[in-house]
């Protein structure tokens, strides 16, 4: 019996980590929805980065375009301006 709720309560786990999205913010190309021009030109699956500054510190987006040409973040890392 513990052996079938830890595996409950591991697949639960992952399921949770699987579905995580990470949500735009201001200074995000999708912050206020998809951009209106699609990069058609762009291969499906490939990624681009793109820095903004959020008031404290430099933020560093990454991108990937989508099959059907929207674009979802896949990563956001934050930086000190001034690094020590």
């Amino acid at each position: 019996m513990k052996a079938f709720s830890a595996l409950i309560l591991a697949s639960l786990l992952l399921v949770g980590c699987a579905s995580t999205e990470i949500a735009p913010i201001p200074g995000s190309i999708t912050y206020s929805g998809q951009p209106k021009t699609k990069l058609t030109l762009s291969p499906i699956g490939s990624t681009f980065s793109h820095d903004f500054y959020d008031g404290t510190r430099v933020v560093e987006e990454t991108y990937q375009i989508q099959p059907d040409r929207s674009l979802k973040i896949v990563r956001r890392e934050y930086r000190a301006i001034f690094p020590d």
